[in-house]
């Protein structure tokens, strides 16, 4: 047997496994980004910190959008990584942190993310039954999932700090994430929860201002 068909299998599983981590990282760095957006959101939402173009529920539906891309994301960069032929990590590590025997704290701390992250996903799919304190008291775990996704990000990026868009995208990721959460305590005195919207179909009652007789 000739050496480059000896080689040709090893040269596809070589390309394809390198095309698996590519896509693994982007999705990653992509995903923090997206998920550092969702937090700024959020807290922009609780705080009021909107505009006249981009009224309250807008910023809401936005959150909410980006929410779900995130989650089809996050199932894009764990599957690719999982997948990848170059690295062991086994789909139970996705779900049970520290379980890896490759890069143990890196890829603990992305699975802790993951758990994190579907908590708050399933609880706000079931919010109508949980009720607004259950969902909201569960739905503050995005605060922890985010500072123990970065270090997931960092770890799991330690050899890409050397490109200037990783650094960019984390550390600014990093940036906006503490201002919004800073903002957030120092308003949570002075800012009540959102009013509810009027249902569009429920027909209002108009009643007269006090000041009329």
């Amino acid at each position: 047997m000739s050496a480059h068909v000896i080689a040709a299998p090893a040269l596809a599983a070589a390309t394809g496994s390198q095309g698996l981590w590519l896509v693994s990282r982007a999705s990653g760095v992509i995903l923090l980004v997206l998920f550092s957006a969702v937090i700024v959101l959020g807290v922009a939402t609780r705080t009021g910190a909107t505009t006249r173009r981009w009224p309250r529920f807008a910023v809401a539906e936005m959150h909410r959008a980006l929410s779900l891309f995130a989650v089809a994301l996050l199932g894009l960069h764990v599957a690719t990584a999982v997948l990848d032929p170059y690295v062991s990590i086994g789909w139970v590590a996705t779900m049970l942190p520290f379980t890896s025997h490759y890069e143990t704290l890196a890829v603990g701390a992305g699975a802790l993310a993951v758990d994190l992250a579907g908590a708050v996903l399933i609880t706000s799919l079931l919010r109508n039954r949980l009720g607004l304190r259950t969902w909201r008291a569960v739905h503050y775990l995005a605060y922890l999932a985010w500072p123990v996704a970065f270090v997931h990000a960092i770890r799991a990026a330690s050899y890409d700090q050397h490109l200037w868009f990783v650094a960019v995208a984390e550390w600014g990721s990093l940036a906006a994430v503490t201002t919004a959460v800073l903002v957030r305590l120092m308003t949570r005195g002075r800012t009540g929860p959102p009013r509810a919207e009027p249902d569009p179909g429920t027909p209002q009652r108009h009643l007269p201002s006090a000041g009329r007789g």
